[in-house]
């Protein structure tokens, strides 16, 4: 099969498509047949190596998000058969998306709408899920709460205004200026270009700041959070993340800091989602779709910033 392989840290230049041998499923695995993936900014610190304490990557293949059918099942597999649509985030289980197929237990597999495509859904197993656990888990969004998001225009921001939007929040949507209208066109009742404007010394209170790229000091979102405000992070460099981890329970009294800690895989969540899909409430944002072997190109596109919400691989039909 093919596969898209690095063996080093580096560029996306240091990505090959090469040939490899197909896996077999074990036990309690199933055999998929990838037909869409989607690159997550996770995704681009694997290849670059960020916060990995090996020297060479432990996981040859990339990828966590899958879309895909099921070509052969483990003699122990009881849930699903061959010919099953499914979703699932390897990310905890070895990766291996950018792959023509890939064995998948079959603890972590969910089943695909047949109201979506295999694109749509490829953008749902990270991105939708952190947005929508960041939004909901810690407190559930009460109707005019003022949410911000900064980082509205990417993978996690484009789900994350619609699904607060859902829960009848006024939401602020900032990003740079070439995104605004999209932000503005999913649902976002105000924008903020932060090329011009710096939302955290304004005279404006949220209730709750989901922040996707970890932009600003702890001190700085503090500042324009209500007295009960809550900031969840859930993206930015990794060294910025751990700071928030450690500083953020020391300054903080009233306003809730934390970091998401993403559950994969979790049945309710996606049926949750899925069924905002099917009703139009979300619809998932595609900026651009690449073949399995422009990964390296698409990579590229994703590394620049300029994406609006997900860019998606197309595997196999």
């Amino acid at each position: 099969m093919k596969a898209i392989v690095y063996e080093k840290y580096g560029p996306p230049e240091v990505l090959q498509l090469i040939e490899v041998e197909k896996p077999t499923p074990k036990e309690n695995e199933t055999l998929v047949k990838v037909h869409a993936t989607s690159l997550n900014d996770a995704d681009l610190d694997f290849l670059r190596g960020k916060m990995q304490l090996s020297r060479k990557p432990r996981y040859k293949i990339l990828g966590s998000d899958i879309a895909g059918r099921i070509e052969a099942v483990g003699r122990n597999v009881k849930q699903f058969q061959p010919g099953d649509d499914i979703i699932v985030d390897l990310s905890r289980y070895g990766f291996g998306a950018f792959a023509e197929y890939v064995c998948v237990p079959e603890k972590a597999l969910l089943l695909k709408s047949a109201r979506m495509t295999f694109e749509e859904a490829a953008t749902l197993p990270q991105a939708a899920i952190l947005a929508l656990q960041g939004l909901r888990d810690k407190k559930q969004i009460q109707p005019r709460e003022k949410v911000l998001i900064n980082g509205a225009g990417g993978g996690v921001g484009t789900f994350a205004v619609q699904i607060a939007k859902f829960f009848g929040a006024e939401v602020t949507g900032v990003d740079s200026t070439e995104k605004l209208d999209m932000v503005r066109s999913i649902g976002a009742d105000y924008v903020i270009d932060y090329t011009q404007e710096d939302f955290t010394k304004s005279e404006q209170h949220y209730d709750l700041i989901l922040d996707v790229v970890v932009s600003h000091s702890i001190s700085d979102f503090k500042r324009v959070l209500n007295p009960n405000g809550i900031l969840r992070m859930v993206g930015g460099s990794m060294a910025r993340v751990f700071k928030a981890a450690l500083l953020g329970p020391l300054i903080s009294r009233s306003k809730k800091m934390s970091i998401v800690v993403w559950k994969p895989n979790k049945k309710e969540d996606m049926v949750f989602l899925t069924e905002l899909i099917e009703t139009g409430k979300v619809v998932p944002v595609i900026d651009r779709q690449y073949p399995l072997s422009e990964v390296a190109e698409a990579f590229r596109y994703l590394e620049e910033g300029h994406h609006k919400g997900k860019i998606v691989i197309t595997v196999g039909t």
